[in-house]
């Protein structure tokens, strides 16, 4: 793992806003998903949509709870792990935001798609 992913806490918010109406089909509270980081000075948000990608620093003041905040804003939130240990290539997978927040985790799990099954693996791994 590099110094600077070893250095960043990333959580990974779950928000049951959909944009698109089919996305209202995924289970209730779990239609997207983004990635907050925090490097101990600046606060991220890396948020994969379908139209495009949004990356914003937050200038809030270092002892601000951003993930509380998001949570008592109706999102779950998960602190996880940054993986980047892997050398080999991620599986290929349609882009979508579960991909992308895999990607930036340094995830491999074939077999999740979906946000609700990406909160379910980010809990059994955090249970480990």
């Amino acid at each position: 793992m590099s110094d600077s992913a070893s250095s960043q806490k990333a959580w990974v918010v779950f928000s049951g806003k959909a944009d698109m109406p089919w996305l209202t089909a995924l289970r209730p509270g779990f239609h997207h998903c983004f990635v907050l980081l925090y490097d101990g000075v600046c606060w991220l948000t890396v948020d994969p949509m379908l139209h495009h990608m949004e990356v914003l620093a937050h200038h809030v003041p270092a002892s601000f709870d951003l993930p509380g905040w998001l949570q008592s804003r109706g999102n779950t939130v998960l602190p996880a792990v940054i993986d980047r240990s892997r050398t080999r290539p991620a599986p290929w997978r349609p882009f979508t935001c579960v991909e992308a927040v895999k990607r930036l985790l340094g995830i491999h799990a074939r077999s999740v798609f979906t946000p609700w099954q990406l909160y379910k693996y980010l809990n059994k791994k955090k249970g480990e």
